[in-house]
């Protein structure tokens, strides 16, 4: 069998985009023996510099990039790769940026398909997200995102291949958010501080770089509107009730050296809500969604410690799926639900799967 070539624009060089080149080139020969596929990345950009590949440089990426990256507009990236006559073309968008999601119509529209971990893009006005969809039907393109929610944890893929199998989903529920798992397992089980503990998240990386973003709660949100939108349910983030975990005296209104220096002010609310719950208890945030009432909620609850949300450890995400058929005992999935090692390897698996989809519609024209 030939050998397919998959050329993959890299939007983002950050902790995911570094981290998916370190695999890619890990796993290359790997990938070409057991699956006939050549992984080349001819075009690498940050926020404002692309680097392009020329024939006869094989460096390694960082020096390339470093050495020869300019300015860029998307029409430039678009141009190139059909002066140089590229086929089999998947963006991957590492990025977190707002600014990208503008170009998702004109890149399929030029025949890319799109893999993105950039979770901004299902959770904008459901017109974008209905005309994204149309575009993507009408120029025969594919777009992944399974990190969307959970990193590396298949819960895109089982809802979606649940509800097209026509399984009723009557709710989600779980812990969507790696920091705050990481934050309330320890604070349920320790005699520490809530700040410190948030502290030390802080300090290991696993909260945003301003930890409001994770307690506001609005990341939750997010992922629970993803997947709302995969059940086609026509939500906008506005109809999300969001419990936020901040204090009126921390919120966004105020600036992040404010925040920074009067973490201490949140030790008190979440001790007396530690101490007043009942025996046996233990405290998560969670994101639920009511299918049937269309409702959705992101919150602080109270559960058995016992149970499999009472249970969790580490920064694990853990997601119940409840159904129709399999009533009153979820689906559950649970795991690693951040980290750049394992959300870097599921846009992998996202971009493996969509290169054996270009295979296959190429054997079908042969």
């Amino acid at each position: 069998m030939a050998t397919l070539r998959v050329n993959v624009i890299l939007f983002g060089i950050g902790n995911v985009g570094s981290t998916l080149l370190s695999q890619v080139i890990e796993s290359q020969k790997f990938f070409l023996e057991k699956r006939n596929i050549d992984l080349r990345f001819p075009i690498i950009t940050n926020s404002s510099l692309a680097f392009f590949e020329k024939d006869g440089i094989k460096n390694k990426w960082e020096a390339d990039f470093s050495q020869s990256a300019i300015p860029f507009k998307i029409e430039d990236i678009i141009e190139y790769v059909q002066e140089q006559e590229y086929e089999n073309l998947i963006v991957v968008d590492a990025t977190a940026s707002s600014e990208i999601l503008k170009s998702y119509i004109p890149l399929i529209q030029n025949g890319f398909n799109i893999v993105a971990a950039n979770k901004k893009v299902n959770t904008l006005h459901l017109d974008f997200y209905k005309e994204l969809r149309k575009k993507l039907k009408e120029f025969d393109k594919t777009f992944l995102y399974e990190t969307n929610v959970g990193a590396g944890l298949p819960v895109v893929q089982t809802i979606n291949d649940l509800y097209y199998s026509g399984e009723k989903i009557t709710k989600i529920r779980g812990v969507f958010s790696g920091s705050l798992s990481y934050i309330f397992n320890r604070f349920s089980t320790e005699s520490v501080l809530f700040s410190k503990i948030l502290l030390d998240a802080e300090k290991i990386g696993l909260t945003e770089p301003d930890s409001r973003e994770d307690l506001s709660g609005n990341d939750v949100a997010r992922k629970l509107l993803i997947l709302a939108r995969e059940l086609e349910l026509d939500l906008e983030f506005s109809d999300i009730n969001i419990s936020s975990l901040l204090t009126p005296e921390l919120n966004e209104t105020h600036s992040k050296s404010q925040y920074s220096v009067n973490k201490s002010l949140l030790d008190r609310p979440f001790q007396i809500a530690k101490i007043t719950q009942a025996d046996n208890h233990v405290l998560r945030y969670v994101g639920e969604l009511d299918v049937l009432k269309k409702q959705l909620e992101v919150k602080l609850i109270s559960v058995p410690k016992n149970s499999p949300l009472g249970q969790l450890k580490g920064a694990d995400n853990l997601i119940e799926i409840y159904t129709k058929s399999y009533r009153e005992i979820p689906i559950v999935i649970q795991g690693a639900g951040a980290g750049r090692e394992v959300t870097a390897r599921g846009v992998l698996a996202d971009v493996l799967k969509l290169a054996e989809k270009i295979k296959l519609k190429e054997a079908v024209w042969l």
